[in-house]
C-alpha cells in the first residue's frame, strides 16, 4: 500500500520529483574545492592568543590591550607583512583654490570661523613608511602609541599648538547617518544647486559626498562683487572643500560627506565648534583603523602626524625651517620630507628609541604666543558626530612634563546614540579635568616615570614591533654562528652619528661652543662604539651642576631645553678598537639602565676631507 505523504528530500523540502544525480562536470568541481582548502587553517582567536602568549614584545596581561589578536603588531610576529600605508594627504589641493583679494568677504567668514591657519599650514608631502610604522605602534583600547619606554599620544595641547585651530566650543553631533535623499536637499538649500545636479553628484559618488573637485568648479569663480546669496553659496563650499581636505580627509581620497555642510548653515556660528577636538577624534579613529592587517590605507588629518613625530622626534625625523617664527602654527616649523628608509628599517629604529631620542615638551619657546591650555587635562570622550573615542591625559603625563605614574585602566566610549550626555559632559570640561592628585609632581629631569612604571608596562604593553629573528642583517643560515653585534649595528651607529651632526650644522652660529663640542664629542663615542643601543627605555640622570647649561637664547631651537651636552674632559689617544666585543643583548630588559656617559675622545685629531668645487674653463 502506497502512503499518501509525498517523499522528502534531504534538504527537508517535499517534492514529488526524482532525485537528480550529479552531473561529472559537478563533481570534478567538488573534487577541486577539496583539493584548494589549505593544509594549515587560520588561526582562530585562541590559537592566536596561545602563540603570542610567550612571544617576546607581546602583551602578557591583556586586561588592556583585549583586541591585541587582531592588531597588525600581531600579525607580524606570526610572520605576516603588510606594506606601507597608502595616504589620504590633500594638501596641494588647497593651493587649487585660492582666496584672493577679489574674494576677502570670503576669506572674512574663513577667518571667524578659526579654520584660517589650515590654508597654510597643511604638509603637501607625508613621509608613507614613517607614518605606517608609527600605526603599527597604535592601541586602540587606550588610544596612545606604545613605544619601548612607555606610551605617548596627540593632545589637546599638540593640536592647538601645531594647527591653532580652536579646541573649545561645542562638540559635533550627528544623530544619523546621513540618506543620499537628504544630502540632495542639503546641497539644492545651502549651496543652491538643482535638484538633477545634486542628484547627478551623488550618484556618481555613489554615497551621500561630493567630489572636491565639483566644489572647485562650481565655486571658485565666484568673487565679491556677485550677489549675497552666491558669497554665502561659495563660502559655505569653501569651508566644506577646507575640512574635506584637512581635518575630515577619509579614505575616498576624492570626496567630502555632505553631512559636514549642515555645521555651515548658519555663518554666523561657525566659529563656536572645537574644531581641534573634533579634528582630534577623528585622527584617533582613522589611526584605529589602520592597525587591523587587512587595512591597506590611511585618512585623517595627516598634517597633525606628521608634524607631532616631527616635533616630539626632532633628532630622527625632522628638517626645520630657519624662516620660522613662533608666532606661527607649529606646522610650519619644520620643512615635510620623505624619509627614504625602508619600513622595517623604522621598525627597528622604534625599536631601538631611546627615553632621550624624545623631546617630551616641545612647546617651551612657543608659551608666548600661545600659553597651554587648560582643557588638555580634560578626561573623558571626544567625538566627530558619530565617532566617539577615549581621550587619556593621565596616561601620558610625561608629555605634560610631570612623572608618569602607572595610570588607571582605560574606559570604553559609550554609545553614539548618547551624544546628549557626551555634548553635556563635554561643556562642563572644567569638572572633568584631572585634579592635581592625579597629575602628580612635576619631572625632575624630562621623561622621568616611578620605578615599578616600566614593570607594569612590560607586562601590558607590545614595546617590539619587529621580531628580532626578522632584522635586517640575520639569516637563517648563519644566524646561529653570528654575534650579537652584526654589521646592522654599526650602520646604526653611523646613522645616528649623521643626524646628530646634521642638526649642529643646521644649527649654524647660533649654538654654543659647549654645545658644539659636545655634540661631536658625542658623534665621536657613537662611532667608536662606546654609546650602546639595547639600553631602549633607560632613565638618564640628571647632568651635573658642574656642566655649563646653554642660555635659551643660545640654545639652538630644535634642541630639547634638558638635552645637555658636557664639554670634552680631555683629549686622549685613539682607542685600539673602534668595534665593541660581542655581548648578548636583551631587547626587552626588564628594568630601566642609566645611559653611559659620552666618553672623550680625540676630536681634534678626526681628519675631515672636503672637495672643493673648482668653476671649469669654458
Amino acid at each position: 500500500m502506497k502512503s499518501d505523504m509525498p517523499p522528502r528530500t534531504r534538504g527537508g523540502y517535499t517534492s514529488t520529483a526524482p532525485r537528480r544525480r550529479p552531473t561529472g562536470s559537478e563533481r570534478r568541481r567538488r573534487v577541486q574545492l577539496r583539493e584548494v582548502e589549505p593544509e594549515h587553517p587560520r588561526h582562530d582567536r585562541d590559537e592566536t592568543e596561545e602563540v603570542l602568549k610567550g612571544a617576546p614584545g607581546g602583551p602578557i596581561d591583556r586586561c588592556i590591550l583585549r583586541s591585541f589578536h587582531k592588531h597588525v603588531a600581531a600579525k607580524i610576529w606570526l610572520g605576516e607583512d603588510r606594506a606601507p600605508l597608502k595616504l589620504v594627504n590633500h594638501g596641494a589641493k588647497l593651493q587649487l583654490w585660492e582666496l584672493d583679494v577679489e574674494r576677502s568677504r570670503i576669506y572674512e567668514t574663513v577667518q571667524r570661523s578659526g579654520l584660517a591657519p589650515l590654508i597654510s599650514c597643511s604638509h603637501r608631502v607625508a613621509s608613507r613608511p614613517m607614518l605606517s610604522a608609527f600605526c603599527e605602534r597604535w592601541q586602540p583600547e587606550t588610544t596612545t602609541f606604545h613605544l619601548p619606554f612607555g606610551e605617548m599620544t596627540i593632545t589637546l595641547d599638540d593640536v592647538a599648538s601645531i594647527l591653532h585651530i580652536p579646541i573649545t566650543g561645542s562638540m559635533i553631533s550627528f544623530s544619523q547617518p546621513l540618506r543620499v535623499d537628504d544630502a540632495n536637499a542639503l546641497l539644492v538649500e545651502l549651496l543652491g544647486t538643482t535638484d538633477v545636479e545634486a542628484s547627478r553628484e551623488t550618484e556618481q559618488c555613489r554615497s551621500p559626498s561630493v567630489r572636491l573637485q565639483w566644489l572647485r568648479e562650481n565655486f571658485s569663480t565666484i568673487t565679491d562683487v556677485s550677489s549675497d546669496d552666491d558669497i554665502d553659496f561659495a563660502t559655505r563650499a569653501f569651508l566644506l572643500h577646507l575640512v574635506g581636505c584637512t581635518l575630515f580627509a577619509d579614505k575616498s581620497a576624492t570626496s567630502v560627506g555632505v553631512v559636514y555642510l549642515e555645521l555651515f548653515r548658519d555663518l554666523s556660528m561657525v566659529g563656536s565648534y572645537a574644531w581641534g577636538a573634533t579634528c582630534l577624534a577623528f585622527m584617533y579613529r582613522q589611526l584605529t583603523t589602520a592597525t587591523r592587517f587587512e587595512v591597506r590605507q590611511l585618512g585623517g588629518y595627516l598634517t597633525l602626524l606628521q608634524a607631532w613625530i616631527y616635533e616630539h622626534f626632532p633628532e630622527m625625523f625632522s628638517s626645520p625651517d630657519m624662516a620660522y617664527i613662533e608666532s606661527r602654527p607649529r606646522a610650519l616649523r619644520w620643512r615635510p620630507h620623505v624619509i627614504p628608509d625602508s619600513l622595517q628599517s623604522l621598525r627597528e629604529l622604534l625599536d631601538r628609541l631611546h627615553i632621550s631620542d624624545v623631546c617630551w615638551e616641545p612647546y617651551v619657546d612657543h608659551r608666548a604666543e600661545h600659553p597651554f591650555p587648560d582643557i588638555a587635562w580634560f578626561s573623558g570622550c571626544i567625538k566627530c558626530g558619530l565617532v566617539v573615542e577615549p581621550y587619556h591625559p593621565e596616561r601620558v603625563l610625561r608629555q605634560f612634563g610631570h612623572i608618569q605614574t602607572i595610570p588607571p585602566r582605560p574606559f570604553a566610549p559609550p554609545r553614539p546614540d548618547r551624544s546628549i550626555l557626551l555634548d553635556q559632559y563635554w561643556e562642563r570640561w572644567t569638572d572633568h579635568v584631572l585634579i592635581d592628585q592625579s597629575r602628580g609632581r612635576r619631572c625632575h629631569y624630562s621623561g622621568e616615570s616611578v620605578a615599578e612604571y616600566m614593570a607594569w608596562y612590560d607586562r601590558i604593553s607590545h614595546r617590539i614591533v619587529q621580531p628580532p629573528h626578522l632584522r635586517s642583517g640575520f639569516t637563517t643560515d648563519a644566524r646561529s654562528s653570528l654575534p650579537s653585534h652584526t654589521a646592522s649595528t654599526s650602520d646604526s651607529r653611523n646613522a645616528r652619528a649623521l643626524r646628530l651632526l646634521r642638526h649642529v650644522i643646521s644649527g649654524g652660529r647660533q649654538q654654543s661652543g659647549d654645545y658644539f663640542w659636545g655634540a661631536l664629542n658625542e658623534a665621536h663615542s657613537i662611532l667608536a662604539g662606546s654609546d650602546e643601543t639595547s639600553a631602549s627605555h633607560s632613565t638618564p640622570s640628571p647632568a651635573p651642576a658642574s656642566h655649563i647649561t646653554p642660555s635659551p637664547a643660545t640654545r639652538p631651537f630644535f634642541c630639547p631645553p634638558t638635552f645637555v651636552y658636557p664639554p670634552p674632559a680631555s683629549v686622549d689617544p685613539p682607542p685600539a678598537s673602534v668595534d665593541p666585543p660581542p655581548a648578548a643583548v636583551d631587547p626587552h630588559p626588564s628594568s630601566p639602565v642609566a645611559p653611559p656617559a659620552p666618553a672623550a675622545g680625540p676630536i681634534a685629531s678626526t681628519t675631515v676631507y672636503v672637495r672643493s668645487k673648482r668653476k671649469k674653463k669654458t
